[in-house]
């Protein structure tokens, strides 16, 4: 069996060079919870990021929190939000912040390859339906900025260990799991459906 790849942030373009579509890893230390109103202010509205996240780790997620007194919050579910709303803006947003490592729901499309394949990034998957479990590996929440949003927006700075797993759908080359997985899955679709077509070929 081999070995967990286990990423440790701060990651730098090194450290994911190795790392191709279709391979299983896991993240330790730092990933702060992005979705779409955090890209829009950022990429429409010109507003600075209030966390670095650069060489870090975003997840496309809106977690579910409780607050546990004193400023502090703790985990209670983290479910990957659909990666492909944040499509339009994660270009500019990863060369804007130098983020290294994308986590979400699904793939994602052209803008993104770019951005990886430039930047030398990695767009992950982490599994739909596990969002317990998610939060169960989330050790500590260190921070929470743009609270003005609401808990499903807010940026949540959480500390992680063996974060995972996480499947890699674009690699800093730009290649992409879920489309050349389409490509694959069309020429058998079509190789199925003049078989069957065949088979029933004396229904009028």
């Amino acid at each position: 069996m081999s070995e967990k790849k286990i990423l440790t942030t701060p990651l730098s373009s090194e450290d994911l060079a190795d790392i191709r579509i279709g391979d299983i890893i896991y993240l330790t230390g730092h990933l702060v919870t992005c979705r779409d109103v955090a890209h829009r202010r950022l990429t429409e509205a010109g507003r600075e990021l209030p966390v670095n996240v650069r060489g870090g780790a975003i997840f496309h997620a809106g977690p579910i929190v409780r607050p546990i007194g004193d400023d502090k919050f703790e985990m209670v579910s983290l479910g990957p939000t659909t990666s492909m709303r944040m499509e339009k803006f994660e270009k500019e947003f990863v060369e804007q912040t130098g983020v290294k490592l994308i986590i979400g729901k699904g793939g994602m499309g052209p803008n993104t390859e770019a951005a990886c394949r430039e930047q030398k990034a990695l767009h992950v998957v982490f599994p739909a339906g596990c969002a317990v479990l998610a939060a169960t590996e989330v050790e500590e929440i260190e921070d929470a900025q743009w609270k003005d949003l609401g808990m499903p927006e807010t940026l949540w700075v959480c500390r992680v260990k063996e974060f995972g797993p996480l499947i890699v759908s674009i690699d800093t080359e730009g290649n992409n799991l879920f489309e050349n997985n389409k490509v694959e899955f069309n020429k058998k679709e079509k190789k199925a459906f003049e078989e069957i077509s065949k088979q029933v070929s004396f229904i009028k």
